[in-house]
C-alpha cells in the first residue's frame, strides 16, 4: 500500500483517491495496521474536501468486503430489503415484512439495536416474548424460505471496517460527511446480501439529515452506490418532523405495528407502509407502482399480513398473544400541555430523548432497555390543544425520571395561534434514472 501520510495529504489537497489505494486503507483499518490517529486525519480531509461518486463507491465496496459478504442464494426468489436513517417510533420494519412476504417476496431482514434517541428494530422484536434475532446462517435461510420472512441481528463481522470507522467518526466530529454516511449505511446493505433495497431516508427534527436538500443528496449518494454495485435500489425522502405513529417504545411500538396490520393503526404510520411496502413489491417485480401498493393495502384488509406476522413470530419462537408483551409500565402518568393552542412543531429528537431517560432507550452501548418504557402522544403538530389537556402519557419504571423527561419533552414543543401548514410524508422517490 502507498504510504498512508500520502494518501493523507493526497485527499488534504483535494485530489482523487484510485481504487487502489482506497482499497489499501480500509484493508489497514481493518487489520489494524494503519494507527488510529492516521484514519482520523484521513477522516477530517474526507469531512473537509469530500469524495467524488467513483471514491464513495470504491470505499462502500471495500467496508462491504472486509468481512463476511452474506450469501443469500440458498434463499429462493427475489430478496427485498429495507433501510431507515433512523427516527423516532419508526417501526415500518414490522409491518413491512409480514406484508411484503405475504404477497411473495421474500424478506431476509438484519437489523441493528437502538441507541440515542433512535429506537432499533431489533430491540422492539425481541421484546416480544420468546423472540430470538440470533440465528445461524442456515436456520435464517431455513425460515426465510419456510415462511418468507425473517428478521435477525447483524452479524457480527459483516463491514468490521464499517464499525471501526463510524467508532472514530463519533469522536472526531466527522460523522456528517455525506459519502461517509453513505458508505456506512451501503457497505452494510450490500454485505447483507438482498437483490433490492430500499432507503428511506429521513428528514426533520427527528432525523439524521435536517434539511430536505440533505436528505435528497444523501438519498441520491446511496441510490448511486447501489445502483453501480448491481443492486435495484430506490430511496423515499420521508418526513421525520413529528415521531411516526403515537407509540415510541419497544413494546408500545409493536402493539402500534399490530394495529397497523390489523387496518386500525394510526393514519401517518398506515400509509408510510403502504408506500414502503409499495415500493418494495416494485422493485421485486410485482407491478407497477400502483399495482403494488394496492397490493400490500389488499393484504392488510384481507388478513394476510396479519396472518403472516403471526407466522414470522412463531418462527422466530415467539408469540404476539403472550401477556407479556401488553403488560404495562408501573407509572403511567400524563403530561399536560403548559398552554392552549395550535401544536405548531415538535422537536423529534427531543421526544426520542425524553423516552430514553423514561428507560425506553440506551445512553451508552452497554445500557439496557426497559421493553415496557416509552410515551404514547395523545398530540401531534397540527392538533388543538387546551391548556392543562394530555399532550402525551408516560410509561416507565423509574417515576424518579419523569420530572426531567417531561421538561426535556416539553422543551420541544411550540405553540401558535394559528393551525400550522401540513408537511408532506414522503417528500419525493429517487431512482436510477434521476441519477
Amino acid at each position: 500500500m502507498q504510504r498512508m501520510a500520502d494518501i493523507i495529504i493526497k485527499k488534504r489537497d483535494g485530489g482523487v483517491l484510485s481504487k487502489e489505494e482506497i482499497v489499501g486503507l480500509v484493508s489497514g483499518v481493518t487489520d489494524g495496521s494503519v494507527p488510529d490517529y492516521q484514519t482520523a486525519a484521513f477522516l477530517m480531509a474526507v469531512y473537509f474536501k469530500g469524495m467524488s461518486r467513483e471514491e464513495t463507491v470504491a470505499l462502500t465496496l471495500a467496508m462491504a468486503h472486509s468481512g463476511e459478504m452474506a450469501d443469500l442464494s440458498a434463499i429462493e426468489g427475489i430478496k427485498a430489503d429495507k433501510h431507515s436513517t433512523g427516527g423516532v417510533g419508526d417501526k415500518t420494519t414490522l409491518v413491512l415484512a409480514p406484508i411484503v412476504a405475504a404477497c411473495g417476496v421474500k424478506v431476509a431482514k438484519m437489523s441493528g439495536r437502538g441507541l440515542g434517541h433512535t429506537g432499533g428494530t431489533v430491540d422492539k422484536i425481541e421484546s416480544i416474548p420468546g423472540v430470538t434475532t440470533e440465528f445461524t446462517p442456515e436456520e435464517f435461510f431455513a425460515i426465510v424460505n419456510r415462511v418468507g420472512a425473517c428478521v435477525a441481528g447483524q452479524s457480527g463481522n459483516l463491514a468490521p471496517a464499517d464499525k471501526k470507522l463510524y467508532a472514530l467518526r463519533d469522536v472526531t466530529g466527522t460523522i456528517e460527511e455525506v459519502s461517509l454516511i453513505a458508505g456506512s449505511i451501503m457497505s452494510k446493505k450490500l454485505a447483507s446480501g438482498s437483490d433490492c433495497i430500499l432507503l428511506d431516508v429521513k428528514t426533520g427534527t427527528g432525523a439524521f439529515m435536517k434539511t430536505v436538500d440533505d436528505a435528497k443528496r444523501l438519498a441520491r449518494v446511496m441510490v448511486g452506490i447501489g445502483t453501480d454495485a448491481g443492486k435495484n435500489t430506490v430511496a423515499l425522502i420521508t418526513d421525520m418532523n413529528s415521531p411516526l405513529g403515537f407509540a415510541i417504545g419497544s413494546t408500545l411500538e409493536v402493539i402500534e405495528a399490530i394495529d397497523v396490520l390489523r387496518g386500525r393503526g394510526p393514519d401517518d404510520l398506515t400509509e408510510m407502509c403502504m408506500q414502503l411496502a409499495g415500493n418494495m413489491l416494485y422493485q421485486a417485480g410485482k407491478g407497477n407502482l400502483d399495482e403494488c401498493i394496492a397490493l400490500a393495502k389488499e393484504a392488510v384488509a384481507s388478513g394476510k399480513a396479519f396472518a403472516k406476522l403471526k407466522e414470522i413470530i412463531a418462527a422466530q419462537g415467539g408469540d404476539i398473544d403472550a401477556p407479556g408483551l401488553y403488560q404495562k409500565a408501573s407509572v403511567i402518568s400524563d403530561v399536560l400541555s403548559p398552554e392552549s393552542g395550535y401544536i405548531g412543531g415538535m422537536n423529534t429528537e427531543k421526544c426520542g430523548l425524553a423516552s430514553v431517560v423514561l428507560g425506553a432507550g440506551r445512553e451508552t452501548k452497554e445500557s439496557s432497555i426497559d421493553f415496557h418504557a416509552g410515551i404514547m402522544l395523545k398530540k401531534k403538530t397540527g392538533d388543538y390543544v387546551e391548556k392543562g389537556e394530555a399532550l402525551a402519557e408516560f410509561h416507565t419504571n423509574m417515576p424518579e425520571r419523569v420530572k426531567d423527561a417531561e421538561e426535556l419533552f416539553l422543551s420541544g414543543f411550540k405553540f401558535q395561534d394559528t393551525k400550522p401548514a401540513a408537511v408532506p410524508l414522503i417528500y419525493g422517490r429517487v431512482t436510477k434514472e434521476d441519477l
